[in-house]
């Protein structure tokens, strides 16, 4: 099955869009995070470019309550 992009449910602080990324490049989402704040102080496109992921990337499904 190929891997699909997904925010975060489970370690989401804002929006779950750094955790995504982390979890598909299997990478810890401190890292990503960081590099996310840094291009928003750098760049002010890449906070347009987080909002834009924000609405575009579908949550990752949830795993079905046990009962």
């Amino acid at each position: 099955m190929a891997k699909k992009l997904y925010r975060s449910v489970d370690d989401s602080k804002i929006a779950g869009v750094c955790a995504g990324i982390a979890e598909y490049f299997d990478i810890d989402p401190t890292i990503v995070r960081l590099l996310a704040v840094f291009l928003l102080f750098a760049w002010l496109s890449s906070a347009i470019a987080y909002v834009i992921a924000w609405i575009i990337v579908p949550r990752a499904p949830q795993a079905e309550a046990a009962t």
